[in-house]
């Protein structure tokens, strides 16, 4: 396959692109195509690397309503909403969800997703729903599973059993509510246990961490510290750290030095955390979402998640990673035109270093041919017009195509 005259990643000029068993082998200004070979003319169109979402719920997709809707819109009463849900809880209700959201988000041109799953659940019906689920979806997307124990580690029953049996189940990573557990001492003891399993199960390390205005929920510096001291580094993602907002600037001043240090990556959910974050305040209102900026500016990798879809934390999400993208720059204050520009790096090359999968992303020569077509030139039309993705490539395959969008306006001036 050849692609014509694509603008790859806002460059200024178009390139050709051509793919041979699904790789790239060639990027050049003109490349004359063969005898037989399949052409697709840009004509001048933005090519970009497929998006990932670094933090979604797949288990709980699609219930927002079942048992009851989460009228306060707190993260206490998702938590409580879904631990009735659970119960009823089948094989065939989760894959059915999660496969269905995965289609969705395939159509939006995400290719890469790491879901956590509750394994505070001593039947692990959900994970062995997903796991299967994992497999059955790797043609269009790469899913990496998280054993993340909703209800907490030491303060749920059996809770550490059930996260060693989900590490030899075969989750990806290993999760960790800190913020949740009974008090401090057990979410530092907490963390300290799941960054010793993910060590001797040889797994990543996906944290939900500080999740709460609370200034005082300081579990980042312990998690960072553990990463930094473990040898872990970047295989550890705190995800959230939505009390960094509520924090002095001294504090935060001096925890940018370690989390540098310690290479670990952060993901921040904008939607959600905007949704659940200032709930208990009157005026004025914190925002809810982690320090994006700042934590940039001190060579911290941050990239975004969805998180929920449709359920008892989050009535909507059409699992569309442009929501969030415009959401997060906004709310972070990161709106300048170049910044609009690059910005699909938060669901691009951010996630795959969250992932850890760097090495099978990207539009470079000898990396896999996956990559995102819009209807535009370059990446600020593309958020600000929502223009049409007219491929969703993958290993040289065209998982999804799109027609322009046209309207026909009936608008007399008088």
């Amino acid at each position: 396959m050849l692609i014509k005259q694509a603008y790859i990643e806002n460059n200024s000029s178009t390139q050709d692109i051509r793919i041979n068993d699904g790789k790239i082998t060639a990027i050049e200004t003109e490349i004359a195509p063969l005898d037989g070979e399949k052409v697709i003319n840009l004509h001048g169109k933005l090519v970009i690397p497929p998006f990932i979402d670094s933090h979604v719920h797949l288990d709980s997709t699609l219930t927002a309503g079942d048992p009851e809707w989460n009228e306060t819109g707190t993260l206490f009463d998702g938590i409580r909403i879904w631990s009735e849900r659970k119960k009823t809880l089948s094989h065939e209700d989760v894959k059915k969800r999660a496969i269905e959201t995965l289609k969705k988000q395939a159509s939006h041109g995400i290719q890469f997703v790491r879901s956590h799953v509750d394994t505070t659940d001593p039947t692990f019906t959900a994970l062995k729903a997903l796991l299967e689920v994992r497999d059955e979806v790797k043609d269009f997307i790469d899913l990496q599973l998280v054993a993340f124990p909703q209800e907490g580690i030491l303060s749920f029953p059996q809770g550490k059993e059930l996260m060693e049996e989900a590490a030899k189940m075969g989750v990806d990573a290993i999760g960790g509510i800190p913020h949740y557990e009974f008090n401090q001492f057990y979410g530092r003891d907490s963390l300290d246990f799941l960054i010793n399993l993910a060590k001797k199960y040889n797994k990543l390390v996906d944290v939900h961490c500080d999740e709460i205005d609370d200034p005082n929920s300081r579990n980042l510096e312990v998690l960072a510290t553990l990463a930094y001291e473990s040898g872990l580094q970047d295989r550890v993602t705190a995800s959230h750290t939505v009390s960094l907002a509520s924090v002095n600037d001294a504090y935060a001043y001096k925890l940018m030095r370690l989390l540098e240090l310690s290479k670990i990556n952060m993901v921040a959910n904008p939607l959600v955390n905007m949704h659940l974050g200032g709930r208990f305040d009157t005026y004025p209102k914190r925002r809810g979402l982690t320090r994006v900026k700042e934590l940039l500016e001190n060579n911290v990798n941050v990239s975004f998640g969805e998180d929920d879809i449709k359920d008892p934390w989050y009535p909507m999400g059409d699992g569309n990673m442009l929501d969030a993208l415009y959401v997060g720059i906004l709310a972070s204050g990161m709106m300048g035109y170049h910044q609009i520009l690059d910005s699909y790096q938060f669901v691009g090359i951010n996630g795959a270093k969250t992932l850890h999968v760097s090495e099978n992303y990207g539009i470079s020569v000898g990396k896999p041919a996956s990559f995102l077509v819009f209807d535009a030139t370059n990446f600020y039309d593309v958020l600000n017009e929502r223009a049409t993705m007219l491929y969703s490539i993958r290993n040289g395959e065209i998982l999804v195509q799109n027609e322009p969008k046209q309207a026909q306006l009936n608008l007399k001036l008088k």
